[in-house]
């Protein structure tokens, strides 16, 4: 059978001077799968775009920033990941310039500038732990993961580059 997973992108905005992580803390609604949870920025692709645009999309629709400079950092596939078990592969970029103001909320929560150093310390999904310092590592060489989830929770985690 084909593996026919939800695409999607997600994106870790840099300050200017690279102390610090834009993050989105879910808190607007209370059917959200994230509900109390901090993430990147990012969404689904749409059939028309590239995942480039659709990180561009992304970040303009979610904090009003347009990307001047990104790198892809690696790839993530997450069977089972969905709220009904749907399988999600993700393209993880960081966004090291831009232009524009996030506004201090959007449609999912809150957004603030975390320190870089104290990720690990918010509540996120448990997975994320295992790919966000190879986001921020200073290996230049992209990363591609699978992390199976099951129940809501990640079962395993294999990465290579």
């Amino acid at each position: 059978m084909p593996y026919t997973p939800i695409l999607a992108t997600l994106g870790y905005v840099l300050s200017p001077d690279g102390t610090h992580v834009l993050m989105v803390h879910r808190i607007a609604r209370a059917d959200d799968q994230q509900l109390g949870k901090y993430n990147g920025l990012g969404g689904k692709l749409e059939p028309h775009e590239d995942v480039a645009a659709g990180m561009r999309r992304e970040l303009h629709e979610e904090a009003g920033l347009e990307a001047t400079a990104m790198r892809l950092r690696g790839t993530i596939s997450w069977p089972g990941f969905g709220k009904h078990g749907e399988d999600w592969f993700g393209f993880v970029f960081v966004i090291d310039a831009f232009t524009g103001e996030p506004p201090a909320r959007n449609a999912e929560g809150t957004l603030s500038w975390v320190p870089r150093d104290r990720l690990l310390e918010l509540p996120m999904w448990e997975g994320d732990r295992h790919f966000l310092p190879l986001v921020f590592d200073d290996d230049p060489r992209p990363f591609h993961g699978v992390m199976p989830y099951d129940g809501g929770r990640p079962v395993s985690w294999t990465v290579s580059r």
